[in-house]
């Protein structure tokens, strides 16, 4: 039997919190994602958001287990 709160996975990451290269794990399964890697293989992107021309959050879906992650702080990140 599966439990409908054991599948919900929605957290949202700073990337302004992460190390320096962006790659950061699946806080559900622990799959590692990073931006270097444009296989879709890891992940897939599903929205985007953009504010004053610039991207200001991206929700990504990891490719192991599904968990939708919003992630967040890419004006900090672009900046450093």
């Amino acid at each position: 039997m599966n439990n409908p709160d054991e599948n919900k996975c929605a957290p949202i990451i700073d990337l302004a919190a992460v190390d320096s290269d962006g790659s950061f794990h699946c806080p559900k399964c622990g799959t590692s994602i990073s931006p270097d890697d444009e296989t879709e293989e890891n992940y897939k992107i599903l929205d985007t958001v953009v504010s004053n021309n610039e991207l200001s959050e991206l929700v990504i879906a990891c490719g192991k287990c599904g968990c939708k992650i919003t992630l967040t702080g890419f004006q900090q990140s672009l900046e450093a």
